[in-house]
């Protein structure tokens, strides 16, 4: 039986008592689900960590019950795109800073997926290079942009 994404989703989330309605579409690298809820607000969590906490459980579901279904990205409210746009906003300032003073810029500590959306964003600039760097003491990782010149 191959794993259903929407249906799996929607019973996580009713039996954490949250009704909601979910929008399933597919996208290049897997499927997005966009949960729409009353209590969007406790869904998402601080800085994102419940939603992210319920793409992860949603994936690893879906693998057990199917190890070739893609990937599933969860968003709540629009929650992600919103974050995305305030992120790229922020990443280009930060290669603006780095093109005019020459001096790296560390960004704070991130989620892999915010640090793949780093590397996306500027890995066709001719002047700026990206990097993850481990945090010392921590497990976390913050991107260090640079100039390649």
């Amino acid at each position: 039986m191959s794993a259903q994404p929407k249906d799996t989703l929607d019973k996580l989330l009713s039996l954490l008592g949250f009704p909601a309605t979910i929008e399933e579409h597919k996208i290049e690298d897997g499927i997005f689900l966009d949960v729409k809820a009353e209590d969007s607000g406790r869904l998402i969590g601080r800085q994102g960590q419940t939603l992210s906490d319920l793409q992860y459980i949603t994936n690893r579901l879906l693998f057990q019950q199917d190890q070739t279904v893609p990937k599933v990205t969860v968003d709540v409210s629009g929650y992600r795109a919103q974050a995305r746009e305030s992120l790229v906003k922020k990443i280009q300032e930060a290669a603006e800073k780095v093109r005019r003073w020459g001096d790296p810029v560390e960004l704070e500590p991130m989620s892999a997926f915010d640090r793949r959306v780093v590397h996306q964003t500027l890995r066709d600039d001719p002047d700026i290079e990206t990097q993850s760097i481990e945090l010392e003491g921590t497990d976390k990782k913050a991107m260090l942009l640079r100039s390649k010149h």
